[in-house]
């Protein structure tokens, strides 16, 4: 009798995760089951060319449904997994309906967080996070519209570049003091308000939302703890996301920000694996655990995942990279910036659009941000992952090849 394989998710790391399975050899049944009636897609555009209206759903799915077919893997769209029952190696469905199973893929990704203020619940406030979600903002989208983000992290800065050139009239509100506060240095903060400054989009600092005033059900203006109130058509809110985990801690699997699993994408039972964005793993490269949000962490845990399923080993420890497009700059980054007490900048952020951040600690190159940058972004990612020695003294110096960094 054929061994089963159940994924929970239609996420990015389902996608991956399912074709590897069949490389690695797996002959047994596949079936993905996924909240959303969408096939795997990629989520990066959604904020972008997606919404935009320059791609349809089928334009941004990772793999379409004859490769599936031709991978007999079933897909079950629009079902949702309410709880995992490992003692009977099965799962229930919202419906109740039982679904038995030899090895379990956990893939649910992420999920927005919401914003809990008064009025939060009237029309015309968006989060963005699937297809659906851009279908809802795209019929709320009026030219020379008031729209307003919440929210100073890359999907806020990427969905304003994107609704300003749409032709709306974007303000930016974000509770800290400066953009991107939790995530790249003042710099890089500093830069990315100049260039929206420029192309028209109004940034607020310091602002705390307190409520959305409405009229109809619908929301009209977005006030500020401060007493400050701005008109709005719309309202999309981007502060961040959770990891979901609820069923597999429920479950009685291990949890630590995130589904704890090993570097071979195990959980606590050796029946389940994890990958995405819902997993904390550890990295022998950075030395250290984390949970990360990115396309490149969930293929590549996937891949770890699918070979754990068919009995291989396959250490799971890669150099984080991430990138965000705005209007005409791709922001490449690579390692992580944490506990880093120095920056050597390479080029001119302040009036130029094309410039690297080099996050140093103790000495150490430990991540990059480059912008419009590719060569040095490919040579510092090749350092990080190889664990190259560099010459920081020659970081800054634009006269010299990036690949001049490496010593020996």
């Amino acid at each position: 009798m054929a061994l089963s394989c159940v994924v929970i998710g239609a996420s990015h790391a389902a996608a991956e995760l399912v074709s590897t399975l069949r490389r690695e050899g797996w002959d047994g049944e596949i079936t993905v089951f996924g909240e959303e009636f969408y096939l795997p897609y990629h989520r990066p555009p959604l904020s972008k060319t997606f919404l935009l209206q320059n791609q349809t759903p089928e334009d941004i799915l990772i793999r379409n449904s004859d490769l599936y077919d031709r991978l007999s893997v079933n897909f079950r769209l629009g079902r949702q997994v309410s709880k995992i029952d490992r003692a009977k190696k099965q799962i229930i469905l919202g419906d109740g309906v039982k679904v038995g199973y030899d090895k379990l893929a956990i893939c649910t990704g992420s999920r927005v967080r919401k914003l809990d203020v008064n009025g939060g619940e009237v029309r015309g406030i968006h989060y963005l996070r699937t297809v659906d979600d851009v279908k809802s903002i795209q019929a709320s989208i009026k030219t020379r519209g008031k729209a307003i983000i919440i929210g100073g992290g890359y999907i806020g800065l990427e969905m304003a570049a994107s609704l300003k050139k749409i032709g709306m009239e974007v303000t930016l509100l974000e509770l800290s003091s400066r953009l991107l506060e939790r995530v790249a240095a003042s710099e890089l903060a500093e830069f990315f308000a100049r260039v929206h400054g420029e192309e028209g989009i109004e940034i607020k600092c310091n602002k705390s939302v307190s409520s959305f005033e409405s009229t109809d059900g619908r929301v009209k203006a977005v006030a500020c703890s401060d007493g400050s109130v701005y008109d709005a058509d719309f309202v999309v809110v981007g502060v961040g996301i959770l990891p979901n985990i609820e069923l597999a801690e429920d479950a009685g699997l291990r949890i630590h920000n995130g589904i704890v699993v090993d570097q071979y994408s195990r959980t606590s039972d050796p029946d389940i694996v994890a990958a995405g964005d819902c997993t904390n793993h550890p990295n022998e490269l950075l030395d250290c655990r984390l949970r990360l949000e990115s396309v490149p962490n969930a293929v590549e845990q996937a891949k770890s995942a699918a070979a754990s399923i068919c009995g291989k080993k396959r250490a799971y420890a890669s150099i984080p990279w991430f990138w965000s497009d705005q209007y005409d700059l791709k922001l490449q980054m690579v390692g992580i910036n944490r506990g880093y007490d120095e920056i050597v900048l390479r080029g001119d952020y302040k009036s130029n659009r094309s410039f690297v951040l080099f996050y140093l600690r103790q000495g150490q190159l430990i991540a990059a941000d480059c912008v419009n940058r590719p060569k040095e972004f490919m040579v510092v990612k090749q350092i990080l992952s190889k664990r190259l020695r560099v010459d920081i003294s020659l970081l800054s110096d634009e006269s010299i090849s990036p690949r001049e960094f490496i010593v020996g």
